[in-house]
């Protein structure tokens, strides 16, 4: 029979001081690479359960990466169930995959879900697709756009990761977006675009409504600095 050391505590575990649970709140932890990486695994599994759209997908995955301590990754997925809930019933998927201006103008908000890829053409007319309310369960869009004599404006998430392809013929194919940052698993728009004597812009919210963004931003910290 072994001889307990001298250091050995004999008492019954029920007589033993216990380690009280750690008092520091959330929002005084900081958070680690590995729980907000978590964070953004949970969003993507709630963006295939339909429960949030592709720009809502982006801004709290942005989020998540800037946040500092664990309240403000709480404060994230407030609203979303647990992972292994039911999940939600998905957004009808987006019928309409291909999008055409001929001598006149498109203008389309898809707000239902994307499975497949999407075709836009413009010849001698103007095409606006907004992918802000989509839902995108892969997380991953793919778009081909060509515009003869005509211009293409396609509108994403601030946030995203943009990839664009293609060729330019007398025409113009632009990128306006913030960089998403290195090594984060960000949404991905992945761009064919062909511009002959015409363009091809992609670009974020920012972009898109510098002057309404500029204000929207002054106003709330305005009423920040109020509070």
């Amino acid at each position: 029979m072994s001889q307990p050391t001298p250091h050995q505590d004999r008492r019954p575990a029920e007589s033993r001081p216990q380690v009280p649970p750690d008092p520091t709140p959330p929002d005084r932890v900081r958070a680690s690479d590995a729980e907000r990486e978590t964070v953004v695994e949970r969003l993507r599994v709630a963006s295939v359960e339909g429960r949030l759209t592709f720009e809502e997908l982006t801004e709290r995955s942005e989020a998540a990466y800037l946040a500092v301590t664990r309240g403000e990754l709480d404060a994230i997925t407030t609203d979303l169930p647990g992972m292994g809930a039911p999940g939600a019933e998905p957004a009808p998927m987006q019928v309409q995959r291909r999008f055409t201006a001929v001598m006149g103008d498109c203008k389309e908000r898809i707000v239902g879900r994307i499975d497949q890829s999407l075709e836009v053409l413009s010849v001698m007319g103007d095409v606006v697709l907004d992918l802000r309310g989509a839902q995108v369960p892969s997380g991953e869009v793919r778009v081909t756009a060509t515009a003869v004599m005509g211009d293409i404006k396609v509108i994403v998430p601030d946030g995203v990761k943009v990839e664009m392809s293609g060729y330019a013929v007398m025409g113009d194919r632009r990128v306006l977006v913030r960089e998403a940052r290195l090594g984060r698993s960000v949404p991905v728009v992945r761009i064919q675009a062909h511009a002959i004597m015409g363009d091809v812009k992609i670009v974020d919210d920012e972009h898109h409504e510098p002057v309404r963004r500029a204000l929207a931003t002054w106003w709330e910290e305005r009423k920040a600095r109020r509070d």
